[in-house]
C-alpha cells in the first residue's frame, strides 16, 4: 500500500473505532435511570447485566467464522445497523429478566462487531507496517464517552436521546465500513499444529492475572460509576451518567499517550505507575470525600487503567510468532473474563454492604499487578527495538 491509501485506512479504522462504541456509551449512563424505572435492588441489577457478557461470550464462537466467511468489511456493514437496533432494547424492557434478554441481544452484537473491528485494523496493520492498535482503542474510549455525554446531558428523553445516538451510529458507520479499504488478494494461512498444554508458554500466566486485574477495574467502573455517583447525589442536580464520560474520557487520554509513556518509563515501568494511579483513583471513591475528589477519582481510575490492556497484548504477541494469534486469543478471553467478573462482583457486595465495599475488593488485583508487572515486558528483545521505532 502506498502512503495516501495507508493513511486513508488508518483515518477509516480510528472511525470506525469511534463510532462502533457510541450506543454502549449511550447504555452506561441508562442504568441508573433503568434500574430506578424497573424497581431493581443492586443485586437484582447485577444478574441483569449478566446477559450482554453471557451472549457475548457466545457470540464470540460464532463471531469469527461469519468475520472469516463474509469479511470485516461486510460483517461491520450490516452489524452497525443490528448493533443499532439491539441498544434500543433495554430501554424497552419491564421486568429484570426482559432487561437480562434484551442485554443479551445487545450483547450478541457488539460482540460480531468487536471481531470484525480488531480483524480489520490487524489488516491495516499488516499492510501499512504500522503500529496503530493503541490509538484505535484510544479512539473506541471517546467513542464511549461521547455516546455516554450526549446521553447524559442532551435534555431530552431517554428513549429519544438514545435513539438519536443509535441512529447517527449506524448510519455514519455503515457509510465508512462501506468506504473501508478492501484488501485484494488476502489469503488465510494455515493454522498451526494443535500445542499440548505442556507446550503453551508459562508466562501466559502472570500476563493474564495482569490483565484480569485491570479489566475487573474496567468492568466494575463501567457498570457501576454512574450508580455510585447517583447514590451520592440523589435529589442534586447531577446527572451520574457524567461519572461514565469522566472515566472513558480520562481512559482515552491514557490510551493516546501510552506509546509515549512506554517509551520513557519503559513497560514494566509504566504497568506499576498504572496500577498505583488506579488504586489511588480507587480509593478515592472508596474513602469519604467531597464530591470533586470522587470526580477525581473516576479520572484516576480510568488514566491508570488505560495502558493495561495494550501492554498485555505486547507482550504476548512477542512471545512466539508461530503461536501469536493463538496466543492473544487466550489472554483476550481472560480479560474478557476481569471485564465480566467485575459488574456482579460489585453488585453483590454493593447489595450485602456498599458499593464503597465492592470498589475496594478490586484493590488486591490492583496492588498484585506492581509484581505482575514484570511479565509485561516483550519477551524478545528486538521487539522492543521494533517498538521504539513505531507510533
Amino acid at each position: 500500500m502506498t502512503a495516501d491509501p495507508i493513511r486513508r485506512a488508518t483515518r477509516i479504522t480510528m472511525a470506525l473505532y469511534w463510532l462502533q462504541p457510541m450506543t454502549i456509551g449511550g447504555w452506561l449512563a441508562l442504568i441508573p435511570h433503568i434500574k430506578d424505572d424497573l424497581g431493581l435492588s443492586k443485586s437484582e441489577l447485577a444478574i441483569s447485566l449478566l446477559g450482554a457478557p453471557f451472549a457475548l461470550l457466545l457470540a464470540l464462537q460464532v463471531a469469527g467464522p461469519l468475520v472469516a466467511r463474509f469479511g470485516p468489511r461486510h460483517v461491520m456493514m450490516v452489524g452497525f445497523g443490528l448493533q443499532s437496533l439491539m441498544a434500543m432494547l433495554p430501554l424497552l424492557a419491564t421486568s429484570q429478566l426482559g432487561l437480562f434478554l434484551a442485554l443479551m441481544a445487545f450483547g450478541a452484537a457488539i460482540a460480531v462487531m468487536e471481531v470484525g473491528l480488531n480483524v480489520y485494523a490487524g489488516r491495516v496493520e499488516r499492510r501499512s507496517g504500522r503500529t496503530i492498535m493503541s490509538r484505535c482503542h484510544g479512539f473506541w474510549s471517546l467513542g464511549l464517552m461521547a455516546g455516554s455525554f450526549f446521553v447524559a446531558q442532551a435534555g431530552m428523553s431517554l428513549m429519544l436521546a438514545q435513539g438519536a445516538v443509535a441512529l447517527a451510529s449506524a448510519l455514519v458507520g455503515i457509510a465508512v465500513a462501506r468506504a473501508a479499504t478492501r484488501f485484494p488478494g488476502e489469503v488465510e494461512g494455515r493454522a498451526p499444529p494443535r500445542r499440548s498444554w505442556r507446550a503453551f508458554p508459562m508466562t501466559l500466566l502472570p500476563i493474564g492475572l495482569f490483565m484480569f486485574a485491570f479489566t475487573i477495574t474496567e468492568g466494575a467502573m463501567a457498570d457501576w460509576a454512574a450508580v455510585h455517583l447517583a447514590e451520592l447525589t440523589a435529589g442534586g442536580e447531577i446527572e451520574p451518567g457524567i461519572a461514565v464520560t469522566i472515566f472513558a474520557g480520562a481512559m482515552a487520554g491514557g490510551r493516546f499517550i501510552g506509546d509515549a509513556l512506554n517509551r520513557a518509563l519503559g513497560p514494566v515501568g509504566l504497568g506499576r505507575a498504572s496500577a498505583m494511579l488506579a488504586a489511588f483513583g480507587m480509593a478515592l471513591l472508596i474513602v469519604p470525600l467531597p464530591l470533586p475528589f470522587v470526580f477525581a477519582g473516576f479520572a484516576l481510575t480510568g488514566l491508570g487503567i488505560a495502558a493495561g490492556y495494550p501492554l498485555g497484548i505486547s507482550a504476548v504477541a512477542a512471545l512466539d510468532e508461530t503461536y501469536e494469534a493463538a496466543n492473544i486469543a487466550i489472554i483476550s478471553t481472560v480479560a474478557l473474563c476481569g471485564f465480566l467478573a467485575g459488574p456482579p462482583l460489585i453488585g453483590f457486595l454493593g447489595e450485602a454492604f456498599s458499593l464503597r465495599v465492592g470498589f475496594a475488593a478490586v484493590l488486591p488485583f490492583l496492588l498484585l499487578c506492581l509484581w505482575l508487572a514484570l511479565w509485561v515486558r516483550p519477551a524478545r528483545e528486538e521487539s522492543d527495538a521494533v517498538q521504539g521505532g513505531q507510533s
